[in-house]
């Protein structure tokens, strides 16, 4: 088969990115039967490290997609034309989208397989856009999307669910591949590396610290966290824990929550909490390795990665229970009620006060994140291309 598939994400540092590369990089190693192509705009051809012996083909746009398809922007008819002809041109038997996030039409008889990680755009609209014009478009799009598509995929039986609710899809017309953690993210000592990653942030190897991984979206509801947080370092014996907040914070595809520092200064946290920025990897890893525990207490997530990656890493998760995490995660982790902080700071006031449970915790972590594998997810993957190619 021809197999094109839009390759927009490819640069993306959060979780579509990171979806697109570890499940193409591994399905393009295994599958040599089939003819793959990318579509790529300018600067995801310049700044995306792509598989040498798989063909690109760079289409000329006025935006990136990942900037325009953002909260507070949307593609222009003119780009997604420009895109929608360089595919149409390559005579494909089928065409992957590997998020519905830089979906563009295209008019051909190639089969269709578009990927929706969740419905958190259409659940919380008020903490995703900027304003109903880019919510409209968002709409739109989507709605293309699903009546385009021969099949939509997602991440988890969470989103599946959420997805055949939302837009009333037939169960038969969805399937499920899940994400999983790079291999970077593993258990192990301290290294050079791990010592001089902690002291450009201000910790050593003995700082206790919890650890957030992600956007500052409101949807990701840091609130509730930095809040839990201050009722936990009250008592005496957790008062010298920090907590470390790692992500991008100037560059979010959704929303930025602009109260989340006023809450910091209100509740006098600024020496408490620190915000890393973006880190690569390799030094994430480290973050993983050395914080006590993970949290994740988003109102809603597709999947959960970074939580993922936690575990993989054997550090203990604590998320919310309205998201798919305890699907995700399992007997691993602890759960709450994400608009009650008091409930957040008791789990983590459990692991912090209870190394049996901690040690438990850890084994079972790493246990739970073995199950996910970009080659187990890349098998069905390639099995969906295969059954849902030519007939």
């Amino acid at each position: 088969m021809r197999i094109g598939i839009d390759a927009a994400c490819w640069s993306n540092q959060r979780g579509y990115g990171r979806f697109t590369r570890g499940l193409l990089n591994t399905l393009l190693k295994q599958d040599k039967a089939n003819e793959y192509i990318l579509f790529v705009d300018p600067e995801t051809d310049k700044t995306g490290e792509f598989p040498a012996d798989v063909s690109r083909i760079c289409f000329d746009i006025l935006e990136a997609p990942s900037k325009a398809a953002s909260s507070s922007g949307n593609r222009s008819l003119k780009d997604m034309w420009k895109a929608s002809k360089a595919v149409s041109r390559e005579h494909l038997d089928l065409l992957f989208y590997p998020s519905v996030y830089t979906y563009f039409p295209v008019f051909t008889k190639a089969k269709k397989i578009v990927v929706i990680h969740d419905v958190i755009a259409e659940k919380y609209p008020q903490l995703i856009f900027n304003n109903r014009k880019h919510r409209f478009f968002w709409d739109i799009k989507v709605w293309v999307a699903n009546k385009q598509a021969d099949l939509i995929l997602t991440v988890s039986e969470f989103s599946k669910k959420g997805i055949i609710e939302r837009f009333q899809i037939s169960e038969n017309c969805i399937r499920v591949v899940a994400e999983a953690p790079d291999k970077v993210f593993c258990q192990f000592p301290g290294t050079d590396l791990f010592h001089e990653t902690l002291l450009r942030h201000g910790m050593d190897i003995s700082t206790k610290f919890i650890l957030y991984v992600g956007g500052i979206a409101p949807h990701k509801n840091l609130a509730t966290l930095v809040k839990a947080y201050s009722k936990l370092i009250n008592e005496t014996e957790n008062k010298n824990i920090k907590l470390v907040l790692v992500g991008d914070y100037k560059k979010d595809v959704f929303l930025i929550d602009n109260s989340l520092q006023g809450l910091i200064n209100c509740l006098r946290l600024k020496d408490k909490i620190i915000f890393t920025g973006f880190i690569p990897d390799e030094e994430l890893v480290c973050f993983y390795n050395a914080a006590v525990v993970f949290v994740l207490p988003s109102f809603i997530e597709g999947f959960g990665l970074t939580a993922v990656e936690a575990m993989a890493c054997g550090t203990p998760v604590i998320g919310s229970r309205t998201t798919s995490l305890p699907e995700v995660v399992g007997d691993a982790g602890l759960f709450f009620d994400p608009y009650n902080p008091d409930d957040l700071k008791d789990c983590l006031a459990t692991i912090l006060g209870n190394d049996e449970l901690r040690n438990e915790l850890v084994c079972k972590s790493i246990q739970r994140a073995a199950t996910f594998s970009w080659e187990k997810s890349s098998m069905q993957m390639l099995k969906v291309f295969n059954d849902f190619g030519i007939k």
